[in-house]
Formats: structure tokens, C-alpha cells, sequence
């Protein structure tokens, strides 16, 4: 890949160093572009995240050089659901996934990035973007410094300063949910990723690496205020799933304390904002529901990618560039969100959660169809 120019810009400037960011950037660097990545935090780092991925990824990321064997996946191949009361129901996944630590895998990507030349700047948050000269951007670090790029991709996440400071619209609207995460050993089948119901919220377990599990679970602000806090909400909302009580009573949790992001929403967002790029959760939030985020955000990086080094080898203008990548992300994702956010108001709620369960146990078609729309298309490589 090439260096920034003599005037020190970059070709790309990516706010935010998750899935979608590691991806964009890597593509990038390979096509001979320079590359800045700015993250706040320093690798490697836990997320709050449900951590599976649909193996419609899996060629993708073995294309890019990734050994997902040497990372220590575990392959997931069928999926449970349960109800607030506990009763459950099991159902084979026809594409499957695999588990893997956010801890683990992105920073695999951030070496791999390295390795192809792309430049970070860590432990630094970004206060504001703004114009200019000759087409260009100046990104503002808390430090002071000023990062020029040609193309700004934001890839900041689902709660991020950047939303307040573009003033984007969905900022204006009560965040309603939190979400909290854990690693903790148990006895459970490591080919098997449930979703636990319970009242206004859904926690999901599934295996990653060293025989461990990722517990992460949604519910919304209003159960924290209503208990006072996260260990007492747990016990008084959560283990009323038997499922759930077992899990939180006989296993050991391998975090002091839970990795926590308050304050979020599922709201419809734009591709572009003050002509920045979003991509992942930036983009749109899929809900945990549906799981397949993190898949998401690795075909949105490569979406992204594709698009803007079409403008950079100047195939196609700033507009035409804004345009085709709104264009792209809709078809690609716009219905999965959809239908992430319609199935959504059919959990969360205890009467609603067992007539689900009831419809689904009677109609096992209609989950498999459930779960195909919210995983889409295998990336072509």
C-alpha cells in the first residue's frame, strides 16, 4: 500500500477500529490505498457482543487470510429457543455458524491489518469531522491533532460521542436498552446457541474458544432503574427462565464484572451523514434477536470498501459514491433489519414469548424462514 501524501493525507480516515472498520481497512490497504484507523481503545479489548457468526461469511474470511481454526472457533449447528416459563424448543440451523471471542477475533484482524500496511491510531476518540481543503476531510482527535483524509468511514459502533456530534437524527430519541456480556465456563452443548427468554428482554449463550461461553444479554433501561442494578435486575427478572437460573446459579463467570453498553436503540439510521460513510452498527443495528451482527458488520466493511475504492481510482464522483454505497447497504441489509425489528415485538413480553413459541413449535417452517431473512447472502469472494 502507498503512504499518505505529502500534504500527510490519507486516502481513508476510519473512525473506529470494530469488524466493519478492521475489514474496510484491510480491503483498502490491499488495493494499494493509504489507511488510517482511529480507535479509542487499544487491542486487544472486549465488546458487548453475542459473538456467533453465520458461516455465510466463512469463505471471506478465510480469503482474507484469517485461520479461523487456529483462532479455536466451535462450530454451532443448531439453535434453541426458550420461553420465559422454560419450556423450549430446538431447531437445526441449515447454514450454521461458528463462536469466536470480539477479544480474539478483532485482534487477529488488527495484526492481519498491520501486516498490510494500514496505520491506527489508538487510545484516541474523535471529536468532530469537518471540511477541508480541495475535497478533503480533517478528522479532531481529543489530542488536538487533526487527521486529513480523502473518504471518512464511520465505523464507530451503536453508541458513540460521533452520533451527538453530527447531530444524527435517532440521538434525539430515550435510548431504551442496555446490554450486558459475559465469559463464563458451564455445562452446555458447544454446538448449540440458545436464545433465553424473559420478561422485556433475551439472553443468548453460545460457545467460543479454550471450552468457554459468551452469556449476552438485551433488556431494557427500565429494568436496571426498577432494581437498582445489574446483579439484583438478574435475579429478579432473568432467573425467573429456569434456563437462565441454572446458568447464572452452577457456572463460574471468568469476568470481575460484566462488560456493559447503556444506552442504545434500535432505530432506523442514514448511510450518510455530513458525507461519512457509515458501516456496521453505525449503519444500522440488527437486534440480538436475530443474532448475525457481527456477520453483518464484516460484509458491510467489504461493501464499503468496494464502493469507495471505485471513487478513489475516480470510476465514479463523491455523489455517485454516496449514492451506489446507500444503494448497496439497502439491498443487502435494509430487509434483515426489518424483519430483525417486526420479530422483535414478539419477545421481551411473557404472554407474547409463549404464543411465539406455541406458533413456532406448531409451524417449524415459519422459524427457518425467520432465521434465513435475518442471514441473508453468503459472501462471493
Amino acid at each position: 500500500m502507498k503512504s499518505k501524501d505529502q500534504s500527510g493525507m490519507y486516502d481513508v480516515v476510519v473512525i473506529g477500529g470494530g469488524l466493519a472498520g478492521l475489514i474496510s481497512s484491510i480491503e483498502l490497504a490491499r488495493a494499494g490505498f493509504s489507511v488510517m484507523v482511529i480507535e479509542r481503545k487499544h487491542y486487544p479489548f472486549h465488546r458487548v457482543c453475542g459473538e456467533y457468526i453465520s458461516n455465510e461469511v466463512r469463505p471471506y474470511l478465510a480469503h482474507l487470510g484469517l485461520d479461523l481454526k487456529a483462532l479455536g472457533v466451535k462450530e454451532i449447528t443448531h439453535f434453541r429457543f426458550t420461553s420465559p416459563s422454560g419450556r423450549a424448543l430446538d431447531t437445526q440451523l441449515d447454514l450454521g455458524g461458528f463462536g469466536v471471542s470480539r477479544f480474539r477475533l478483532d485482534f487477529a484482524l488488527y495484526q492481519l491489518a498491520l501486516q498490510t500496511g494500514v496505520e491506527f491510531c489508538l487510545g484516541e476518540t474523535v471529536n468532530e469531522v469537518t471540511n477541508g481543503l480541495e475535497n478533503s476531510f480533517e478528522v479532531h482527535i481529543q489530542s488536538g491533532r487533526a487527521i486529513l483524509g480523502k473518504v471518512i468511514l464511520g465505523s464507530f459502533g451503536k453508541n458513540s460521542k460521533m452520533d451527538k456530534a453530527l447531530k444524527r437524527d435517532f440521538v434525539h430519541e430515550k435510548p431504551s436498552y442496555i446490554g450486558v456480556k459475559y465469559h463464563i465456563r458451564t455445562q452446555f452443548p458447544q454446538h448449540l446457541i440458545a436464545l433465553h427468554n424473559f420478561q422485556d428482554g433475551y439472553c443468548g449463550i453460545s460457545a467460543i474458544e479454550e471450552d468457554k461461553y459468551c452469556l449476552c444479554y438485551l433488556t431494557t433501561r427500565d429494568n436496571l432503574r426498577r432494581y437498582g442494578d445489574i446483579a439484583n435486575m438478574e435475579q429478579n427478572i432473568l432467573w425467573k427462565n429456569p434456563h437462565l437460573r441454572r446458568i447464572f446459579t452452577e457456572s463460574e463467570f471468568l469476568y470481575e464484572r460484566p462488560e456493559v453498553i447503556n444506552g442504545f436503540s434500535f432505530t432506523p439510521k442514514q448511510t450518510i451523514e455530513n458525507n461519512i460513510l457509515m458501516v456496521g452498527d453505525a449503519a444500522g443495528l440488527i437486534t440480538p434477536l436475530c443474532g448475525n451482527g457481527m456477520a453483518m458488520a464484516i460484509h458491510g466493511g467489504k461493501i464499503v470498501a468496494e464502493q469507495t475504492m471505485l471513487f478513489l481510482e475516480g470510476k465514479i464522483s463523491r455523489s455517485q459514491l454516496e449514492g451506489d454505497y446507500t444503494k448497496r447497504w439497502k439491498e443487502q441489509f435494509a430487509s434483515r433489519l426489518w424483519v430483525g425489528r417486526t420479530v422483535q415485538r414478539l419477545f421481551g413480553d411473557e404472554w407474547l414469548s409463549e404464543l411465539s413459541l406455541s406458533i413456532f413449535q406448531n409451524s417449524m417452517p415459519m422459524l427457518k424462514w425467520v432465521i434465513k431473512q435475518t442471514h441473508g447472502k453468503v459472501i462471493v469472494v
